[in-house]
């Protein structure tokens, strides 16, 4: 009888002091490559309020962005906290004939909801690194979206943008929407993590 009441002690302190492996809150080290299609806001305003002007037609309307953009990029970070996560990368966008921009991007992740279905708003900054027929442009932008588990280590997310493009003469606010995958090292992120 000693000897059965001190295996079921044993099995019970086992069972108290055993830990599954938990789900991890962060994602660690990830790399997010992600496409993206917008609308330019601002072209046809200027367009109808400067037709007649000649200095506007010659000199600034060849630069000005078409009305639709589309893009790719890649961002590889670190989730640091729960909620905070903080990448950087390359984006290009196609604004128009000779605008092939390729920008070098801050990105700040911020994470809401306890699922592994949850949301996210991003910030970007990023500044122009190539030469094209406009130089020096800088965006910044503003992303929310939703964030799907798929695997161990891969993420999808559908996001709605709105950012600001600066030229040297005018400007573009561009409204849209981007597709991606994060991939990342963290294998316990996600449910699929603890097999």
């Amino acid at each position: 009888m000693k000897h059965f009441l001190l295996f079921m002690t044993l099995i019970g302190i086992t069972n108290t002091f055993a830990q599954e492996t938990a789900k991890s809150k962060t994602m660690g080290f990830y790399i997010s490559p992600n496409v993206q299609v917008g609308y330019n806001l601002g072209n046809s305003i200027k367009d109808s309020q400067h037709k007649n002007d000649a200095y506007y037609q010659q000199y600034v309307s060849p630069y000005l962005p078409n009305d639709f953009t589309y893009g790719l990029g890649v961002v590889g970070g670190y989730h640091i906290l729960p909620f905070f996560a903080l990448g950087t990368g390359l984006r290009y966008n196609f604004i128009a004939n000779n605008q092939h921009l390729l920008n070098w991007v801050v990105q700040p992740k911020f994470f809401f909801g306890n699922n592994d279905d949850k949301g996210f708003l991003e910030l970007e900054y990023g500044t122009q690194i190539n030469h094209s027929n406009v130089n020096n442009t800088n965006f910044y932008g503003l992303k929310i979206g939703y964030l799907e588990s798929f695997s161990k280590r891969l993420n999808s997310d559908i996001s709605f943008f709105i950012y600001s493009q600066n030229y040297d003469k005018s400007g573009a606010v561009f409204i849209g929407v981007s597709f991606g995958a994060t991939i990342f090292t963290n294998k316990n992120y996600t449910v699929y993590g603890k097999d």
